[in-house]
Protein backbone atom coordinates (compact mmCIF):
# COMPACT_ATOMS: atom_id res chain seq x y z
CA UNK A 1 0.00 0.00 0.00
CA UNK A 2 3.20 2.64 0.84
CA UNK A 3 3.87 2.45 -3.18
CA UNK A 4 0.29 3.48 -3.91
CA UNK A 5 0.43 6.22 -1.47
CA UNK A 6 3.94 7.35 -3.00
CA UNK A 7 2.06 6.99 -6.23
CA UNK A 8 -0.55 9.04 -5.08
CA UNK A 9 1.47 12.02 -3.97
CA UNK A 10 4.26 11.77 -7.31
CA UNK A 11 1.29 12.13 -9.30
CA UNK A 12 -0.35 15.00 -7.18
CA UNK A 13 2.65 16.77 -7.57
CA UNK A 14 2.85 16.11 -11.56
CA UNK A 15 -0.64 17.48 -12.07
CA UNK A 16 -0.36 20.58 -10.25
CA UNK A 17 -0.45 22.36 -13.36
CA UNK A 18 -3.17 20.94 -15.06
CA UNK A 19 -5.62 24.04 -15.05
CA UNK A 20 -9.12 21.37 -14.87
CA UNK A 21 -10.41 20.05 -11.74
CA UNK A 22 -10.16 16.34 -13.01
CA UNK A 23 -6.55 16.22 -11.31
CA UNK A 24 -7.52 17.18 -7.89
CA UNK A 25 -10.74 15.00 -7.97
CA UNK A 26 -8.45 11.96 -9.31
CA UNK A 27 -5.92 13.07 -6.42
CA UNK A 28 -8.84 13.20 -3.41
CA UNK A 29 -10.23 9.92 -4.64
CA UNK A 30 -7.55 7.95 -4.75
CA UNK A 31 -6.55 8.65 -1.08
CA UNK A 32 -9.82 8.13 0.00
CA UNK A 33 -10.07 4.66 -1.58
CA UNK A 34 -6.58 4.26 0.44
CA UNK A 35 -7.82 5.46 3.56
CA UNK A 36 -10.81 2.83 3.42
CA UNK A 37 -7.51 -0.16 3.03
CA UNK A 38 -5.79 1.67 5.67
CA UNK A 39 -8.66 1.21 8.54
CA UNK A 40 -9.28 -2.58 8.05
CA UNK A 41 -5.19 -2.61 8.69
CA UNK A 42 -6.19 0.01 11.64
CA UNK A 43 -8.30 -2.72 13.24
CA UNK A 44 -6.21 -5.87 13.03
CA UNK A 45 -2.78 -3.50 14.04
CA UNK A 46 -3.90 -0.43 15.56
CA UNK A 47 -1.28 2.81 15.84
CA UNK A 48 -0.71 4.46 18.47
CA UNK A 49 -2.55 7.59 19.14
CA UNK A 50 -1.58 10.52 17.40
CA UNK A 51 -2.14 14.21 18.62
CA UNK A 52 -2.42 15.96 14.81
CA UNK A 53 -5.32 13.52 14.42
CA UNK A 54 -7.51 16.20 16.52
CA UNK A 55 -7.06 19.26 14.40
CA UNK A 56 -7.84 17.19 11.13
CA UNK A 57 -10.72 15.87 12.55
CA UNK A 58 -12.08 19.29 13.35
CA UNK A 59 -11.16 20.80 10.36
CA UNK A 60 -13.72 18.06 8.55
CA UNK A 61 -15.59 18.54 11.91
CA UNK A 62 -15.97 21.81 11.77
CA UNK A 63 -16.81 22.52 8.28
CA UNK A 64 -19.31 20.24 8.11
CA UNK A 65 -20.91 22.55 10.71
CA UNK A 66 -20.73 25.12 8.93
CA UNK A 67 -22.29 23.50 5.95
CA UNK A 68 -24.68 21.79 7.61
CA UNK A 69 -26.20 24.79 10.15
CA UNK A 70 -26.08 27.44 6.60
CA UNK A 71 -23.23 29.31 8.27
CA UNK A 72 -21.37 29.46 5.31
CA UNK A 73 -22.02 32.12 2.69
CA UNK A 74 -20.57 29.66 0.01
CA UNK A 75 -22.06 26.47 0.28
CA UNK A 76 -20.34 24.98 -2.89
CA UNK A 77 -16.76 26.59 -1.72
CA UNK A 78 -16.95 25.28 1.32
CA UNK A 79 -17.64 21.61 -0.11
CA UNK A 80 -14.80 22.18 -2.03
CA UNK A 81 -12.53 22.88 0.84
CA UNK A 82 -14.40 20.06 2.93
CA UNK A 83 -13.50 17.43 0.35
CA UNK A 84 -9.52 18.96 0.60
CA UNK A 85 -9.50 18.74 4.19
CA UNK A 86 -11.16 15.49 4.55
CA UNK A 87 -8.25 14.05 1.97
CA UNK A 88 -5.59 15.33 4.62
CA UNK A 89 -7.15 13.53 6.82
CA UNK A 90 -7.02 10.35 5.07
CA UNK A 91 -3.61 10.84 3.94
CA UNK A 92 -2.41 11.06 7.75
CA UNK A 93 -4.44 8.12 8.61
CA UNK A 94 -2.84 6.06 5.84
CA UNK A 95 0.56 7.69 6.67
CA UNK A 96 -0.08 6.65 10.33
CA UNK A 97 -0.71 3.24 9.46
CA UNK A 98 1.58 2.21 7.19
CA UNK A 99 4.56 3.86 8.90
CA UNK A 100 4.41 1.61 12.10
CA UNK A 101 6.99 -0.23 9.70
CA UNK A 102 10.19 0.92 10.32
CA UNK A 103 10.98 -0.54 7.00
CA UNK A 104 8.27 1.93 5.32
CA UNK A 105 9.40 4.33 6.76
CA UNK A 106 13.05 4.85 6.21
CA UNK A 107 11.68 3.73 2.50
CA UNK A 108 8.98 6.74 2.30
CA UNK A 109 11.69 9.08 3.37
CA UNK A 110 14.15 7.79 0.94
CA UNK A 111 11.35 7.74 -1.53
CA UNK A 112 10.59 11.64 -0.61
CA UNK A 113 14.29 12.71 -0.90
CA UNK A 114 15.04 10.75 -4.61
CA UNK A 115 11.40 12.52 -6.32
CA UNK A 116 12.01 16.00 -5.01
CA UNK A 117 15.46 15.59 -6.74
CA UNK A 118 14.37 14.70 -9.75
CA UNK A 119 11.67 17.68 -10.04
CA UNK A 120 13.92 19.96 -8.66
CA UNK A 121 16.42 19.20 -11.99
CA UNK A 122 13.31 19.07 -14.00
CA UNK A 123 12.17 22.12 -12.71
CA UNK A 124 15.64 24.22 -13.46
CA UNK A 125 15.96 22.66 -16.67
CA UNK A 126 12.81 23.26 -17.79
CA UNK A 127 13.28 27.10 -16.75
CA UNK A 128 16.45 27.81 -19.09
CA UNK A 129 15.16 25.75 -22.00
CA UNK A 130 11.34 25.03 -21.64
CA UNK A 131 9.92 28.23 -22.69
CA UNK A 132 7.24 27.86 -20.11
CA UNK A 133 5.95 24.65 -21.35
CA UNK A 134 5.25 22.03 -18.49
CA UNK A 135 7.63 19.42 -19.59
CA UNK A 136 8.96 21.16 -22.51
CA UNK A 137 5.44 19.96 -23.52
CA UNK A 138 2.33 21.48 -22.38
CA UNK A 139 1.61 25.03 -22.86
CA UNK A 140 1.39 26.53 -19.18
CA UNK A 141 -1.60 28.82 -17.84
CA UNK A 142 1.13 31.32 -16.88
CA UNK A 143 4.61 31.09 -18.32
CA UNK A 144 6.47 33.62 -15.45
CA UNK A 145 7.88 31.42 -12.56
CA UNK A 146 6.69 28.03 -13.66
CA UNK A 147 9.17 25.64 -11.75
CA UNK A 148 7.88 21.82 -13.56
CA UNK A 149 4.67 21.04 -13.08
CA UNK A 150 4.32 23.58 -9.98
CA UNK A 151 3.22 26.93 -12.01
CA UNK A 152 3.30 29.45 -8.20
CA UNK A 153 6.99 29.70 -7.44
CA UNK A 154 6.26 29.97 -3.77
CA UNK A 155 4.55 26.24 -4.19
CA UNK A 156 7.46 24.97 -5.41
CA UNK A 157 9.75 26.86 -2.72
CA UNK A 158 7.31 24.96 -0.16
CA UNK A 159 7.64 21.77 -1.97
CA UNK A 160 11.35 21.82 -1.67
CA UNK A 161 11.15 22.82 1.91
CA UNK A 162 9.60 19.59 2.97
CA UNK A 163 11.88 17.26 1.25
CA UNK A 164 15.28 19.74 1.59
CA UNK A 165 15.89 18.40 5.54
CA UNK A 166 15.95 15.00 4.04
CA UNK A 167 19.05 15.81 1.81
CA UNK A 168 20.68 17.67 4.05
CA UNK A 169 20.82 15.51 7.35
CA UNK A 170 21.44 12.37 4.91
CA UNK A 171 24.36 14.69 3.84
CA UNK A 172 25.74 14.97 7.17
CA UNK A 173 24.76 12.37 9.33
CA UNK A 174 26.87 9.26 7.81
CA UNK A 175 29.48 8.28 5.61
CA UNK A 176 27.52 6.19 3.12
CA UNK A 177 26.73 8.35 -0.07
CA UNK A 178 26.93 11.69 1.96
CA UNK A 179 28.31 13.15 -1.43
CA UNK A 180 25.26 12.11 -3.80
CA UNK A 181 23.09 13.45 -0.57
CA UNK A 182 25.05 16.45 -1.20
CA UNK A 183 24.41 16.93 -4.51
CA UNK A 184 21.05 16.77 -4.31
CA UNK A 185 21.14 18.90 -1.47
CA UNK A 186 22.47 21.51 -3.76
CA UNK A 187 20.70 21.06 -6.43
CA UNK A 188 17.59 21.33 -4.48
CA UNK A 189 19.09 24.79 -2.91
CA UNK A 190 19.55 26.18 -6.04
CA UNK A 191 16.41 25.21 -7.68
CA UNK A 192 14.97 27.44 -4.89
CA UNK A 193 17.13 30.60 -6.02
CA UNK A 194 16.10 29.79 -9.65
CA UNK A 195 12.30 30.38 -8.40
CA UNK A 196 13.05 33.47 -7.35
CA UNK A 197 10.73 33.16 -4.18
CA UNK A 198 11.80 34.80 -1.58
CA UNK A 199 10.41 33.25 1.25
CA UNK A 200 11.15 30.45 -0.60
CA UNK A 201 15.14 31.55 -0.46
CA UNK A 202 15.22 32.69 3.32
CA UNK A 203 13.14 29.31 4.85
CA UNK A 204 15.73 27.18 2.95
CA UNK A 205 18.63 28.97 3.84
CA UNK A 206 17.54 28.58 7.33
CA UNK A 207 16.98 24.94 6.94
CA UNK A 208 20.64 23.97 6.02
CA UNK A 209 22.05 26.57 8.99
CA UNK A 210 19.25 24.46 11.58
CA UNK A 211 19.76 21.14 10.42
CA UNK A 212 23.63 21.46 10.40
CA UNK A 213 23.56 23.50 14.13
CA UNK A 214 21.03 20.63 15.38
CA UNK A 215 23.15 17.69 13.99
CA UNK A 216 25.92 18.84 16.51
CA UNK A 217 24.15 19.84 19.08
CA UNK A 218 22.37 16.57 19.61
CA UNK A 219 25.36 14.45 18.78
CA UNK A 220 24.05 12.85 15.75
CA UNK A 221 27.51 12.78 14.27
CA UNK A 222 30.84 13.82 15.22
CA UNK A 223 31.35 17.52 15.01
CA UNK A 224 34.04 17.12 12.33
CA UNK A 225 31.86 14.80 10.31
CA UNK A 226 29.43 17.86 10.53
CA UNK A 227 32.35 20.42 9.51
CA UNK A 228 33.29 17.99 6.06
CA UNK A 229 29.87 17.69 5.37
CA UNK A 230 29.18 21.48 5.78
CA UNK A 231 32.28 22.66 3.35
CA UNK A 232 31.13 20.06 1.03
CA UNK A 233 27.72 21.29 1.09
CA UNK A 234 28.33 24.97 0.96
CA UNK A 235 31.07 24.31 -1.85
CA UNK A 236 28.32 22.68 -4.08
CA UNK A 237 25.92 24.78 -3.24
CA UNK A 238 27.95 27.92 -4.19
CA UNK A 239 28.89 26.05 -7.48
CA UNK A 240 24.99 25.17 -8.07
CA UNK A 241 23.82 28.43 -7.55
CA UNK A 242 27.01 30.09 -9.60
CA UNK A 243 25.69 28.23 -12.59
CA UNK A 244 22.08 29.07 -12.17
CA UNK A 245 22.87 32.40 -11.24
CA UNK A 246 21.51 35.20 -8.23
CA UNK A 247 19.90 37.53 -10.56
CA UNK A 248 16.34 36.89 -10.48
CA UNK A 249 16.05 36.14 -6.51
CA UNK A 250 18.60 39.20 -6.10
CA UNK A 251 16.17 41.82 -7.58
CA UNK A 252 13.15 40.26 -5.76
CA UNK A 253 14.97 40.58 -2.67
CA UNK A 254 15.81 44.56 -3.68
CA UNK A 255 12.02 45.39 -3.90
CA UNK A 256 11.32 48.42 -1.82
CA UNK A 257 8.26 47.10 -0.36
CA UNK A 258 8.47 43.14 0.24
CA UNK A 259 4.68 43.47 1.33
CA UNK A 260 2.75 45.30 -0.87
CA UNK A 261 -0.48 44.06 -1.58
CA UNK A 262 0.06 41.23 1.15
CA UNK A 263 -0.34 44.00 3.65
CA UNK A 264 -3.78 45.03 2.33
CA UNK A 265 -4.69 41.43 1.75
CA UNK A 266 -3.74 41.02 5.83
CA UNK A 267 -5.32 43.98 6.86
CA UNK A 268 -8.67 43.09 4.74
CA UNK A 269 -8.15 39.66 6.66
CA UNK A 270 -8.26 40.50 10.57
CA UNK A 271 -11.29 42.88 9.69
CA UNK A 272 -12.73 39.83 8.03
CA UNK A 273 -12.15 37.87 11.34
CA UNK A 274 -13.08 41.37 13.51
CA UNK A 275 -16.55 40.44 11.61
CA UNK A 276 -17.23 36.58 12.31
CA UNK A 277 -14.62 35.76 15.19
CA UNK A 278 -16.23 32.66 16.47
CA UNK A 279 -17.98 30.92 13.39
CA UNK A 280 -15.78 32.24 10.43
CA UNK A 281 -17.34 33.16 7.04
CA UNK A 282 -17.20 29.62 6.05
CA UNK A 283 -14.47 27.40 4.73
CA UNK A 284 -12.70 27.45 1.59
CA UNK A 285 -14.83 31.33 1.56
CA UNK A 286 -12.40 33.79 1.52
CA UNK A 287 -12.00 34.90 -2.31
CA UNK A 288 -15.81 35.64 -1.90
CA UNK A 289 -16.44 37.44 0.65
CA UNK A 290 -12.72 39.50 0.02
CA UNK A 291 -14.25 42.07 -1.88
CA UNK A 292 -17.03 43.28 0.60
CA UNK A 293 -13.59 44.12 2.86
CA UNK A 294 -11.04 44.94 0.06
CA UNK A 295 -8.94 48.11 0.65
CA UNK A 296 -7.29 48.08 -2.47
CA UNK A 297 -8.76 47.38 -6.20
CA UNK A 298 -5.59 45.70 -7.84
CA UNK A 299 -7.41 44.69 -10.69
CA UNK A 300 -7.09 41.21 -10.30
CA UNK A 301 -9.06 38.41 -9.02
CA UNK A 302 -7.75 37.71 -5.36
CA UNK A 303 -7.72 34.07 -5.23
CA UNK A 304 -5.94 33.82 -1.69
CA UNK A 305 -5.50 36.38 1.22
CA UNK A 306 -1.50 35.07 0.84
CA UNK A 307 -1.49 34.10 4.14
CA UNK A 308 -2.82 30.46 5.51
CA UNK A 309 -3.16 31.52 8.70
CA UNK A 310 -5.57 34.30 8.31
CA UNK A 311 -7.18 32.62 5.99
CA UNK A 312 -8.03 29.53 8.16
CA UNK A 313 -8.97 32.24 10.91
CA UNK A 314 -11.35 33.97 8.39
CA UNK A 315 -12.82 31.12 6.93
CA UNK A 316 -13.09 29.06 10.17
CA UNK A 317 -12.81 31.78 12.82
CA UNK A 318 -10.50 31.56 15.79
CA UNK A 319 -11.47 28.09 16.61
CA UNK A 320 -10.13 26.99 14.04
CA UNK A 321 -7.45 29.13 13.58
CA UNK A 322 -6.22 27.70 17.26
CA UNK A 323 -6.67 24.37 16.07
CA UNK A 324 -4.34 24.69 13.40
CA UNK A 325 -2.02 26.62 15.77
CA UNK A 326 -2.02 23.28 18.19
CA UNK A 327 -0.97 21.35 15.24
CA UNK A 328 1.89 23.64 14.40
CA UNK A 329 2.88 23.41 17.36
CA UNK A 330 2.86 19.83 18.31
CA UNK A 331 5.07 19.70 15.22
CA UNK A 332 7.80 21.85 16.80
CA UNK A 333 9.22 18.97 19.54
CA UNK A 334 9.63 16.32 16.76
CA UNK A 335 10.42 18.38 14.13
CA UNK A 336 13.16 19.76 15.87
CA UNK A 337 14.35 15.87 17.69
CA UNK A 338 14.10 14.34 14.06
CA UNK A 339 16.49 16.91 12.53
CA UNK A 340 15.30 15.70 8.92
CA UNK A 341 11.42 16.54 9.61
CA UNK A 342 12.41 20.35 9.91
CA UNK A 343 10.93 21.41 7.10
CA UNK A 344 7.12 21.07 8.36
CA UNK A 345 8.54 24.15 10.44
CA UNK A 346 9.55 25.84 7.41
CA UNK A 347 6.40 25.47 5.56
CA UNK A 348 4.15 26.02 8.60
CA UNK A 349 6.19 30.05 8.38
CA UNK A 350 6.38 30.13 4.91
CA UNK A 351 2.12 29.85 5.25
CA UNK A 352 2.26 33.18 7.45
CA UNK A 353 2.87 34.71 4.26
CA UNK A 354 1.55 32.65 1.45
CA UNK A 355 -1.10 29.88 0.70
CA UNK A 356 0.85 26.08 0.63
CA UNK A 357 -1.62 24.64 2.26
CA UNK A 358 -4.27 25.90 -0.26
CA UNK A 359 -3.67 22.95 -2.99
CA UNK A 360 -4.46 19.34 -2.01
CA UNK A 361 -1.45 17.26 -3.74
CA UNK A 362 1.06 19.89 -1.92
CA UNK A 363 -0.69 19.95 1.40
CA UNK A 364 -1.18 15.99 1.70
CA UNK A 365 3.19 16.66 1.26
CA UNK A 366 3.58 18.22 4.28
CA UNK A 367 0.82 16.07 6.01
CA UNK A 368 2.54 12.88 5.21
CA UNK A 369 5.56 14.42 6.80
CA UNK A 370 4.26 14.93 9.84
CA UNK A 371 2.67 11.49 10.26
CA UNK A 372 6.34 10.48 9.75
CA UNK A 373 7.05 12.17 12.73
CA UNK A 374 4.59 10.97 14.16
CA UNK A 375 5.39 7.40 13.70
CA UNK A 376 9.09 8.20 15.12
CA UNK A 377 7.92 9.86 17.72
CA UNK A 378 5.15 6.81 18.64
CA UNK A 379 8.27 4.24 18.03
CA UNK A 380 10.35 6.63 20.34
CA UNK A 381 7.85 6.62 23.04
CA UNK A 382 7.24 2.49 23.27
CA UNK A 383 10.93 2.27 23.51
CA UNK A 384 11.11 4.47 25.97
CA UNK A 385 8.21 2.50 27.81
CA UNK A 386 10.06 -0.34 27.34
CA UNK A 387 13.10 0.70 29.22
CA UNK A 388 11.12 1.84 31.96
CA UNK A 389 9.78 -1.16 32.71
Amino acid sequence: MHYLLAAALFLGILTLWVPGYWAVAVFEFGVFGLAVGAMFRWLRTPPRFAYPLVPLLFAVFWGLLQWWTGRTVSPFETRIALARWTALLAVFIVGLVLFQDARVHRWFRSAMLWFGFLVAVVATLQTFTGGGKVFWIFQAEYTEGVMGPILYHNDYAAFIEVVLPLAIYASMSGKRKSLLYSVMAAAMYASVIVSASRAGFVLSSAEIVVVTALLWLQGGTSGRAVGISLVRVVLLLAVFTAVVGWGRVWERLQTPDPFATRREFDISSMRMIAARPWSGFGLGTWPVVYPAYAIIDTGLFANRAHSDWLEWTADGGLPFGIAMATLFLWCLRPAFGSVWGIGVVAVFLHAAVDYPFSRPALAAWIVVMIALLASAANRDRYRAELDDR
